[in-house]
């Protein structure tokens, strides 16, 4: 059996052929492709309006900076989650506090953020980070309620949920819509549901912030009357996505339905599967699980009913060619957090038992035989 990777792109030959078009564009960067691109995303997550950026991590800074973060603002966010929503808030100064997580869907939740807020006796909190692990939205109408009830701007890092839906009373929003959120953020990196190779995306309704993002992107550069003349009054930085990556971003798009469904129908065949094997293996109740982009799928092994652990068990599938993931270190974990180490229950019985098996586009049903006759082997000889 070939190298399984636990997610990968798919390009085919239309890609190819938009991209190379796109070279011969007079501009291949700030171009038509871009505004394209921004427009086809804001028709497709029915918003008003949307910032390609270099980026999923220059998205959360742009959104950041949007709603005018700076040092001592309070802003919330989950324990488990990539580094990038945290790097971004701390270089600004921000107070960030962190809360603790499921410990099986890795997702904060609304009773974990009400926690946080009343142990820590927060007032006027700036912003909180919702995070949709795996691409499941969750709660996404409880954290609405919260946003109005203490008055902070909701942020989503929807660095995994492009595509993703949810339901709020019988009527379905997509993620990035901003019918429940002030901000979302995405990822076009080559392991997400669409590809720009590099990428990312911030959406919003609120006009002021589109108009802050849209500089900020871009140095800070504010034009006058004739092209040549400017004037800069904030520093920034160059956040720009090409036209190059856009091209392919538009390309990919469009088969973004022939995408999810594929992946829901792999995660469908594992979730079969799995329910017949063994109670050493268990996986996430989502409440909205036909509404999700299908990043990942999840599992949790019983390592200590086994009698072993996440690294033997990544080694002895690697030894097959077989690569799952995992997602994510929990933050107060890591060497530079000198904050008091809080016992952070849900994510630390999430980083022991939890990972992700290969799911992406493309993925055939003999691999995903392969990979759960490797997992049931390990189980029969660690019984």
């Amino acid at each position: 059996m070939k190298k399984i990777s636990y997610n990968k792109q798919f390009i085919d030959s239309n890609d190819v052929k938009i991209v190379a078009r796109s070279l011969k564009n007079d501009f291949i960067t700030s171009g038509k492709e871009v505004e394209n691109f921004e427009k086809k995303i804001s028709k497709y997550l029915n918003v008003k309006y949307s910032v390609s950026c270099i980026n999923g991590t220059a998205g959360l800074d742009l959104a950041f900076k949007g709603i005018k973060l700076k040092k001592n603002d309070v802003i919330v966010m989950p324990v488990i989650n990539f580094i990038a929503s945290y790097s971004m808030a701390e270089n600004l100064g921000a107070k960030i506090f962190l809360t603790d997580v499921d410990p099986l869907t890795g997702q904060m939740t609304p009773n974990h953020l009400e926690k946080c807020i009343k142990e820590n006796n927060l007032k006027n909190i700036k912003a909180v980070v919702t995070m949709y692990l795996g691409g499941y939205p969750e709660n996404v109408k409880e954290f609405y309620k919260l946003k109005k009830k203490y008055n902070f701007y909701l942020i989503e890092d929807a660095c995994h949920a492009f595509g993703a839906s949810y339901k709020v009373n019988n009527k379905i929003y997509k993620i990035g819509s901003c019918k429940h959120a002030d901000i979302s953020v995405f990822s076009f990196h080559p392991v997400k549901t669409i590809t720009t190779a590099e990428g990312g995306a911030v959406t919003t309704n609120i006009g002021n912030i589109n108009r802050k993002l849209r500089l900020i992107k871009n140095h800070n550069i504010l034009r006058k009357k004739n092209y040549w003349e400017y004037d800069i009054k904030e520093l920034s930085g160059n956040y720009r996505l090409s036209d190059i990556n856009c091209a392919l971003g538009i390309s990919q798009l469009a088969k973004i339905e022939r995408f999810i469904k594929a992946r829901r129908k792999a995660y469908q065949y594992y979730k079969k599967k799995i329910s017949s094997y063994s109670k050493s293996i268990s996986t996430p109740n989502y409440k909205t699980v036909n509404y999700s982009s299908f990043h990942l799928f999840l599992i949790k092994l019983n390592f200590k009913r086994l009698g072993s652990n996440k690294n033997k068990f990544f080694k002895y599938m690697n030894k097959n060619n077989i690569f799952p993931q995992f997602h994510y270190k929990p933050i107060n974990t890591f060497s530079f957090y000198k904050k008091r180490k809080k016992n952070f229950l849900g994510a630390r019985q999430y980083y022991t038992e939890c990972l992700s098996l290969p799911l992406f586009y493309g993925i055939k049903k003999s691999q995903q035989d392969f990979v759960l006759k490797k997992i049931l082997k390990f189980i029969q000889k660690k019984k």
